[in-house]
């Protein structure tokens, strides 16, 4: 194990994690966790229907209270994503929705939330074009270093954070958040450093499919 992939918190997950929807996982990132559900593709409603791909919507439910205005980016952001990555065109005038729920939040939550999406879309078995992994990463204020999936405790020293995702096919960037104050030296090392990380989430996906697949 490199010393990027020591410093990524440990990964869990449950696949079929819930009876209902096409697809679901519950997925844990450290001490922050999700629930992810998939449904469809089903018949869309006519207001929101393409004839020639599919509908790709997501919703965010936060642990307490009504969604805020953070939780409507994290919709936005898991929604482009999967968008991105599903083959939209073999479901003309269909519906797939990912509900993402909120657990517990300990740092990464976008990241996790993301990478849940994912699983639970390769759960459901909907065709993609590819796989994909988010990577979270801060610049600490103090020492300017860049620390890998940071815990909420961690992230309150930062200067910057990073949410990067990468597809499975190129390891290209395919959606990048970020906030605060950098250069675009710091954007660029940050984009670097998520990318080698983000092979050891993608060879976690690979063992998470063979278990289940052995298990099936």
């Amino acid at each position: 194990m490199t010393e990027t992939e020591c410093s990524l918190r440990p990964l869990n997950c449950e696949l079929n994690y819930l009876s209902v929807p096409d697809g679901s996982t519950m997925f844990m990132q450290g001490d922050t966790s999700v629930l992810a559900g998939v449904y469809g593709p089903v018949e869309a409603k006519l207001q929101k229907m393409f004839h020639n791909k599919a509908t790709v919507e997501a919703t965010f439910g936060p642990i307490k209270g009504p969604p805020s205005i953070d939780d409507r980016f994290v919709e936005l952001y898991v929604r482009d994503t999967c968008e991105g990555a599903i083959l939209t065109s073999l479901h003309p005038a269909a519906t797939v929705s990912i509900n993402i729920q909120e657990l517990q939040d300990c740092g990464g939550l976008l990241a996790c939330s993301i990478n849940a999406a994912c699983l639970a879309l390769i759960n459901s078995s909907i065709a993609m074009k590819f796989t994909f992994a988010a990577v979270c990463c801060m610049i600490d204020k103090n020492s300017g270093d860049i620390v890998i999936d940071p815990s909420l405790i961690q992230t309150q020293n930062a200067k910057a954070t990073f949410t990067c995702v990468f597809d499975s096919v190129n390891k290209e960037l395919i959606c990048c958040q970020t906030s605060g104050q950098f250069t675009e030296e710091d954007l660029t090392e940050s984009i670097n450093k998520c990318k080698e990380a983000s092979k050891y989430i993608f060879d976690f996906y690979r063992d998470i499919v063979k278990k289940y697949a052995t298990a099936i």
